[in-house]
């Protein structure tokens, strides 16, 4: 679904492939992909189709073998690692499916962490990351360790931290797939409120039903846009 704003993300003519044992493996072949600003998009397709090595290259982790990649005004191919981490620190926020927070450090602390890296006031900070809290509701658990929340509750936490940053686009994987259905709907929800505050966000998934809340879907199969479905409008 077109939202008539800026193209956010621009891939044309992307490539990837692996040399393992002088075998190759085209992970991904020829991908024209844009994602327009305030987007709610996903990826979706069966195991081993290339998703999350797309989503990689759309995240600043992983660079193409062929084609270009631009988000925002910035092209991709010919930056540094550290022009590449600065990019993806100020413009990116990462929502894993296995969460990835830090056992040993507070709610807080890992939502923070993002924002460690920038020349950053601590009040600033701390505000941010207590707005970003607020956001998932979990500011009531800002002291509290990992370990001591739930899994839909790390996830919660996990998208704070993607979102502190007010990153240009938040970018996740299998979000639920670590989740129950109860908590798999619970993020779920999240991330369309948070879409419908005007996040853009671009989302990884082998599961239909969570494929159907996006806006747009993109289908993948061996490496290659096969399709592209529209999300109904409901009154």
């Amino acid at each position: 679904m077109s939202t008539g704003n800026q193209t956010l993300i621009r891939m044309t003519g992307l490539g990837k492939v692996f040399l393992t044992d002088e075998v190759e493996t085209h992970a991904l072949a020829d991908v024209h992909l844009e994602i327009e600003r305030g987007e709610y998009v996903a990826i979706a397709g069966p195991s081993g189709c290339g998703k999350s090595t797309l989503l990689s290259i759309m995240g600043l982790l992983d660079t193409p073998t062929s084609g270009q990649y631009a988000i925002g005004d910035s092209p991709a191919d010919a930056l540094s690692p550290r022009e590449r981490a600065k990019l993806r620190n100020l413009t990116i926020g990462f929502v894993f499916q296995n969460f990835n927070l830090i056992g040993d450090l507070t709610v807080a602390e890992n939502v923070a962490l993002p924002l460690v890296y920038r020349d950053m006031r601590p009040a600033m900070r701390k505000e941010w990351v207590r707005e970003a809290l607020a956001k998932v509701g979990m500011e009531h658990r800002a002291n509290h360790f990992p370990a001591q929340l739930s899994g839909g509750q790390q996830q919660r936490v996990a998208v704070a931290r993607a979102l502190v940053g007010r990153p240009l686009v938040m970018l996740a994987d299998e979000p639920t797939g670590n989740l129950d259905s109860r908590n798999g709907d619970a993020v779920m929800a999240l991330l369309a409120e948070l879409h419908a505050g005007g996040a853009t966000i671009c989302m990884v998934t082998h599961d239909p039903r969570y494929a159907d809340r996006a806006q747009r879907t993109v289908h993948l199969f061996d490496g290659r846009v096969v399709d592209e479905s529209v999300a109904e409008l409901t009154a």
